[in-house]
């Protein structure tokens, strides 16, 4: 995306969901990037849109260099009333293939901030990190493989983030490599990044470990994340994100002294489900009970928009862009203006 998609595109796509008033959330231009100016860039590109666009704006995965710029932005834009806000996963890794473009040596120098590969690419197949030389075999070899790539200053920066308003604890939950039906596989038999086993238990247990009240983890997992998509006028997220009469019955319940993470990067532990969560009900139906996941009640349902008998696209061209953004020009002979300009010759 940073080279391949302009800012004139991206803008046009944010008023494209701005004209039916959907929020869009971004991996932002220059994601991950260390460097300045690029590592701010392309959060403010998106946030500038936004609220030129008077449009909801969700900054995807703010937990890398340049968060605390771009956090100071979204808390004054809110303070102007812009629907705005950010989400970080609590984990100092990312996952992604190991063929991935920006692990290229000339690339990864800018993306590692000077470390070497053994410090940053860990094979949680080959359980261990690898040098330079065995991400260039197994690259070759596995070029699909999902491998993490970690950053260190997120455990700098995570005390930060444990603490910041309207900053969402986002899990990025995907399904396993071993197929799209994760949910009824055995835990130890997932594939992919423990945030998504773990996110819910480890952000509560680090809230607990660094301070933090717990009723602000709560809004940071429920009620900021209902609040934000409520405001996009989705009825849905209006009736969830706190306990109160009339609200949809989605609750879970937890052990705020004894909850914690159980899911590591390692082969076999990245699906362990998190501990002192005994019960979670979802419509009034429980799906975990007793700590056991009943894997056959399934009462989860698609939150949308209702769909629109007739669509507010409206296509771009020059001659529209003209006469939406400029003036008419005048002329004593009003026929110039559409005669066409004099022969140059070339």
């Amino acid at each position: 995306m940073s080279e391949g998609v302009t800012t004139f595109e991206m803008y046009k796509t944010q008023e494209v969901g701005a004209n039916y008033g959907r929020l869009l959330g971004a991996h932002v231009r220059f994601h991950g990037n260390p460097k300045n100016p690029e590592a701010p860039l392309g959060a403010s590109e998106l946030l500038a849109n936004a609220m030129a666009l008077d449009a909801p704006f969700s900054l995807n995965h703010n937990n890398d260099y340049g968060w605390w710029e771009n956090e100071e932005k979204l808390q004054k834009a809110r303070a102007q009333g812009y629907n705005v806000w950010s989400e970080y996963y609590p984990y100092s890794a990312a996952s992604t293939a190991i063929s991935a473009d920006f692990f290229a040596p000339e690339k990864f120098k800018i993306i590692a901030g000077g470390r070497p590969y053994e410090e940053v690419i860990y094979d949680p197949v080959q359980d261990k990190f690898l040098t330079q030389e065995e991400w260039e075999k197994t690259s070759k070899e596995f070029p699909g493989r999902s491998i993490f790539a970690f950053n260190h200053k997120r455990d700098e920066w995570m005390p930060y983030w444990l603490r910041m308003p309207h900053m969402i604890a986002a899990s990025d939950a995907m399904w396993s490599g071993k197929g799209i039906d994760s949910w009824d596989l055995p835990p130890e038999d997932y594939v992919g990044h423990p945030r998504t086993a773990g996110t819910r238990g480890k952000s509560l247990r680090m809230a607990r470990e660094n301070g933090v009240p717990l009723m602000f983890t709560i809004a940071q997992m429920s009620y900021w994340p209902a609040y934000h998509m409520g405001l996009t006028g989705l009825e849905g997220m209006q009736e969830r994100g706190r306990l109160q009469e009339g609200m949809v019955a989605d609750i879970t319940i937890f052990d705020p002294e004894n909850v914690t993470d159980n899911s590591t990067y390692k082969a076999g532990e990245q699906g362990l489900p998190s501990t002192g969560i005994p019960y979670v009900i979802v419509s009034g139906v429980p799906v975990v009970k007793e700590n056991e996941f009943q894997l056959d009640a399934k009462p989860g349902k698609s939150i949308r928009f209702p769909v629109e008998e007739k669509g507010r696209f409206a296509p771009i061209s020059v001659a529209d862009w003209d006469q939406k953004h400029t003036i008419r020009g005048i002329s004593i002979d009003d026929s110039a203006l559409s005669s066409p300009p004099p022969s140059t010759g070339k």
